[in-house]
């Protein structure tokens, strides 16, 4: 199922497992397309991957930095979240595991 919210940005909600088709023609398509290649592949091919991503990191922001800013004016609002943003990029940084492919 496909969400838009205003001209340009549209939001990829994963159907229920439990989905059956008739009830729209876009989230046909989605069920279809899962049927056929997977989660994953549907996952890979709506972008829903990257969706994800941003939301976790917009997770990790709010639960280390607060979820609020501080800074009345705008300009001042922007640096905030500049330096709020690079420090949390350095702890993802120093915290990251690295992973090495063994077979």
């Amino acid at each position: 199922m496909t969400e838009t919210f205003g001209p340009d940005v549209e939001i990829t909600i994963p159907p229920p497992i439990t989905a059956v088709l008739g009830l729209a023609g876009q989230r046909d398509a989605h069920i279809k397309h899962i049927d056929e290649h997977g989660r994953m592949a549907w996952q890979s091919a709506t972008g829903y991957n990257g969706r994800a991503l941003v939301e976790a990191q917009i997770g990790r922001r709010k639960f280390v930095i607060g979820p609020e800013l501080n800074a009345r004016e705008m300009n001042r609002q922007i640096t905030e979240n500049q330096i709020a943003t690079k420090s949390l990029n350095r702890m993802t940084r120093l915290g990251r595991a690295v992973f090495k492919r063994v077979a």
